[in-house]
């Protein structure tokens, strides 16, 4: 996974709490046929919904991501120069 594609996968999920924060708490406004306060919940809940899903496959941090291990191996070979 590509970090920073990851990094603004995470800020755009925290955009979404925040807005979703600013419209449940601090946005008092009545509209016909819309409640603000369950859209701001909805926001929320898919923000923290995206977040814990880019943490948990965030390839650094996840259980099961991919790891591969590289063994080298090098061989000496010592050339003594002598009389033929």
């Amino acid at each position: 996974m590509n970090t920073s594609l990851g990094n603004s996968n995470i800020g755009f999920c925290l955009l979404l709490i925040t807005v979703g924060a600013v419209l449940t708490w601090a946005v008092n406004v009545t509209m016909a046929g819309i409640d603000i306060t369950v859209v701001g919940v909805i926001l929320m809940v898919a923000g923290f919904a995206g977040l814990a899903l880019s943490l948990l496959f965030w390839s650094s941090f996840a259980p099961f991501a991919r790891r591969s291990t590289i063994v080298e191996t090098h061989e000496v070979v010592d050339h003594i120069q002598g009389d033929r």
